[in-house]
């Protein structure tokens, strides 16, 4: 994660001082008990790598004024499957915000999110679908070039929850790891499971894990 940012807040944009990131964590379905520590451990990352960190639940911030303080915002687990996590200006204000250049993070449940909205899932890439229990898998990198997975070994175990996805977008994002359904039990996705991804969006730049 710490790496991604460092992706998303090292493109083409200049700072008088330190960045800012916006992490955003509603939810209007399934709370990952997870949630907490991801955000403990984003805002420890800026701590030790100078970056600022503001935190919130309230879709109301999502405004033109104010998100042009930030130059990425991050999605922790946002499960939304009835369409509420952002209403119409909501959604037009993040859409500004990408089109302005800045990033977008994805982080596990941020693809469980705005099923009625094609817009995010090209954002995000791919939607989620099922997943088994949690397990351990294997893990290839798919470019060890990328300064996310240039320190990580050509494939090692990890034990997660494994999504499987939908209205995949994968032809338009680079792939950076997948998951080996033979190593474990329930992937619905086959032989090429991308886990990991970024791209280029609608002006911006997107990063999903």
């Amino acid at each position: 994660l710490f790496i991604s940012l460092l992706f998303i807040l090292s493109f083409n944009i200049a700072f008088a001082k330190p960045p800012k990131v916006l992490v955003f964590s509603k939810t209007t379905f399934y709370y990952h008990e997870s949630i907490p520590n991801g955000i403990a451990a984003i805002q420890l990352l800026g701590r030790q790598m100078h970056f600022d960190v503001d935190t919130t639940t309230d879709a109301s911030k999502f405004t033109d004024a104010n998100l042009k303080q930030y130059a990425a915002i991050i999605f922790v687990s946002t499960s939304d499957t009835s369409g509420a996590l952002l209403n119409d200006a909501q959604q037009t204000a993040l859409m500004h915000f990408i089109e302005s250049n800045k990033g977008y993070v994805g982080i596990h449940a941020a693809a469980d999110a705005e099923y009625q909205w094609p817009w995010y899932n090209k954002l995000v890439g791919a939607y989620f679908k099922s997943h088994p229990k949690q397990q351990e898998a294997e893990l290839h990198v798919t470019d060890s070039s990328f300064v996310a997975t240039k320190m990580l070994p050509d494939s090692w175990k990890h034990f997660d929850e494994w999504y499987n996805y939908k209205q995949t977008n994968w032809n338009d994002v680079h792939v950076l790891l997948t998951v080996d359904e033979k190593s474990y039990t329930g992937g619905e996705n086959g032989d090429y499971h991308p886990v990991c991804w970024y791209h280029n969006y609608d002006g911006g730049r997107s990063f999903y894990l």
